[in-house]
């Protein structure tokens, strides 16, 4: 080690604050800290004692000082003396030095200590190493050990859960052939989950060895289960059906209706609690393994045919004391027929969902084959039914009543009551349908009037003379009580007026209405067929009505024109078209509220009127559009004075008797505006087309010389013409109520 040499310089910066040759830690400095405190503390005393040893060394010394001959001992001496003086002041030092050694030796023993323990410690930490990874392999062999031993558990686990589904079939086959095993009980429950579970497992692991001998047994483990649970549930409802039927022959209840329902419903409804549990297993499995929803469709037919042996002869039975007791009221007979079906197929419904939770389509055919006795036993009478009145109302009974009431209110349970209905509504749709056209053949288009039913118009004005007397009487005698209330004077104007106000309310409601305007003054073949038709409205379709409907008002026509031809000859042409109109306006009023299209589309072109106006045209071709020498217009006006004048003396001799037939034969003042309306359209399309003619070959300046209206002229007269006509109406029944309030 390099000797370290100090030079003053470096002595004061050795522990300086700033640049420090040799700084020291935090930790070095407590160690000098606690050395500084560990000095301090020893004990002052032995420093006294070495002071006092040092004075009696210095007396000894000064005792044994040697005389001095020489110079040489002079110095001597002195070099003693300087060198005791020396260690003297040293000694303290020397002292602590000392300490230091002997602490410096502690030291280095220490050091030495820790040196051995050290290696002590390493020979300890190798030692640890060696036993640290033997116990390391040994937590591992452990651990694998362990390892195996869970895979070992896991598979005699997994082997022991698969090897039950071969060991438990022994065990299940021996139960099934138990004598003592009940269907109805748990343990049988528990079996046919166990079955299934096992088959589950052995469908999915079918790699096992022999896994598919045991599914067959299996199986046949299965197949032992449903005949159990067959046999069962046949045996129950078998067993009950004899029990009714034997009890019915017995005790004869079929008259009491109350004790049947009771004997038919009751004893099935007490072996629901013994049948029910057994049938939701099967419903339950039914989903997922078709062989239990065979099983569970046999139950289903078993039940039905049981149900069919217990209420067909009964039902046979009540249809027939309902034919007995409404023999003759067709209609009756319906409707009591289809409310004991009715019920009958809602309280099979019932007690079928007391047996099976699952739905089945095969419930409507059965209560369909129920109802099928109500068909076979209405269907022959419809067959023979003539009325129409009947007829339309068995239509409504089965329709309204039955159909739309009932059925569609409540339609699972009766979806197959309202098939059977369906069909007889069919049936006598068809049979309506066939006897209407028979009834407008035979009553209707050959119908043969009588003499009083052509007697016109001396029916109408006798039913007017007739009104007129009735009204005359009425006025009279409300004259007379007027005149008898008069005495008392309290009483007259209360009177007065309400008699004032019943009269006029009796005018305004028989305003515009004649006797001749009656039902009873109808054609009869027109109020036949009106009849006829309200009839058929609701009970057959609508395309089926509107084709009938457009035949029976074709037949109607023609049995009007009929009429109207032997009127003519008997009577007048004006009389008998007039009855044409009034007729043909009774059909179109009455058929509206049918909102039928009546109407045929049928086109055909006519020339015949049109060939000596177009060889006049070709020859006067050239002066065709010129109002100079127009050949057009002198071709149009030839005769035109003439028809004018025949027009004019039409008008004012014979106008005022056609409008008093009129009057007579529509007795309607509203019938006439009806009959107006169309004359008026006509009138002012042909004024438009005659303007639209002009404005295309004509100059403004040659309209002004033709002098044509306008169609909106034209509406006006026509319109002006009907308000003052309205007013002298409405005047003539003011003065007429004034005559008869006076």
């Amino acid at each position: 080690m390099a000797r370290i040499t100090c030079t003053p310089g470096d002595l004061i910066q050795w522990d300086s604050a700033e640049n420090c040759l040799a700084p020291l830690t935090d930790l070095q400095k407590d160690c000098l800290q606690k050395l500084e405190q560990e000095f301090s503390s020893l004990d002052t005393s032995t420093y006294e004692d070495t002071n006092e040893n040092s004075e009696h060394l210095n007396q000894d010394k000064c005792d044994n000082i040697t005389q001095i001959e020489r110079c040489q001992d002079v110095l001597e001496y002195y070099t003693k003396l300087e060198r005791e003086y020396m260690s003297s002041e040293n000694l303290k030092y020397m002292l602590y030095l000392n300490d230091l050694q002997t602490r410096r030796q502690e030291c280095q023993e220490l050091c030495e200590l820790i040196k051995d323990t050290l290696e002590d410690f390493s020979i300890l930490f190798k030692q640890y190493a060696e036993v640290s990874d033997k116990t390391s392999s040994l937590h591992n062999a452990s651990e694998e050990l362990i390892s195996d031993q869970k895979q070992l558990n896991s598979m005699v686990e997994s082997i022991a859960e698969y090897v039950k589904y071969f060991k438990e079939v022994d065990v299940i086959m021996e139960k099934l052939e138990a004598s003592t095993l009940s269907v109805n009980s748990d343990m049988f429950f528990n079996i046919v989950d166990k079955v299934d579970v096992n088959m589950d497992a052995l469908q999915t692991n079918n790699t096992f060895k022999e896994s598919a001998t045991y599914l067959v047994k299996y199986r046949h483990c299965q197949s032992k289960i449903i005949t159990l649970i067959q046999n069962y549930i046949f045996n129950l409802f078998s067993r009950t059906t004899e029990s009714i039927l034997n009890f019915n022959e017995t005790e004869g209840i079929q008259e009491n209706m109350d004790a049947a329902l009771a004997l038919f419903y009751g004893r099935f409804q007490t072996i629901v609690s013994k049948a029910k549990p057994i049938i939701e297993q099967v419903e339950t499995k039914s989903v997922k393994r078709q062989e239990y929803n065979d099983l569970l469709l046999e139950c289903h037919q078993c039940y039905w045919s049981q149900r069919g042996l217990v209420l067909g002869p009964s039902i046979q039975k009540s249809l027939s004391a309902i034919k007995e007791r409404y023999n003759g009221d067709h209609c009756s007979l319906v409707r009591h027929s289809c409310a004991l079906l009715l019920h009958a197929s809602v309280d099979e419904y019932r007690l079928f969902y007391e047996f099976f939770s699952k739905p089945s389509t095969g419930l409507t055919t059965f209560l369909e084959s129920l109802c099928t006795s109500l068909y076979d036993t209405i269907r022959p009478f419809i067959i023979h039914i003539n009325h129409l009145e009947t007829l339309a109302e068995i239509c409504c009974i089965l329709r309204i009543e039955m159909l739309d009431e009932h059925v569609q209110n409540n339609f699972e349970p009766l979806e197959g009551f309202g098939n059977i209905c369906l069909q007889l509504l069919h049936d006598v749709q068809e049979r309506l349908v066939f006897r209407a056209q028979l009834y407008l053949q035979s009553d209707v288009l050959n119908y043969n009037p009588s003499p009083g039913d052509l007697a016109y118009p001396e029916k109408l004005k006798m039913m007017e003379d007739i009104a007129e007397s009735i009204r005359e009487e009425t006025r009279q005698s409300r004259m007379k009580r007027i005149s008898v209330s008069s005495t008392d004077s309290n009483i007259l104007e209360p009177v007065s007026r309400n008699h004032i106000i019943m009269d006029s309310i009796y005018q305004k409601s028989h305003m515009g209405s004649s006797p001749a305007d009656l039902h009873g003054m109808w054609y009869p073949t027109v109020r036949r067929t009106l009849v006829c038709l309200s009839r058929l409205y609701r009970c057959v379709d609508r395309s089926v009505f509107q084709s009938l409907s457009q035949e029976a008002i074709s037949l109607c026509v023609q049995s009007i024109e009929k009429a109207r031809n032997e009127i003519e000859l008997r009577a007048s042409t004006l009389d008998a078209e007039l009855f044409q109109i009034k007729h043909l306006l009774i059909l179109r009023e009455q058929i509206a509220p049918f909102q039928v299209d009546f109407t045929i589309k049928e086109y055909s072109l006519d020339f015949s009127r049109v060939k000596m106006a177009a060889f006049g045209l070709l020859e006067k071709s050239s002066k065709l559009f010129t109002l100079s020498n127009n050949a057009l217009l002198e071709f149009l006006l030839e005769e035109v004075n003439a028809i004018v004048a025949d027009v004019l003396r039409t008008i004012k001799f014979k106008l005022p008797n056609i409008q008093q037939s009129m009057q007579l034969y529509l007795a309607n003042k509203e019938t006439e505006f009806i009959l107006l309306r169309p004359i008026k359209n006509n009138i002012s399309a042909a004024f438009a087309q005659l303007y639209q003619l002009l404005s295309k070959y004509y100059t403004s300046e040659e309209l002004l010389l033709i002098a044509c209206p306008l169609p909106e002229q034209i509406s006006v007269i026509l319109s002006s013409s009907s308000l003052i006509q309205n007013k002298s109406i409405q005047s003539e029944n003011k003065n007429s109520q004034d005559k008869e309030e006076l």
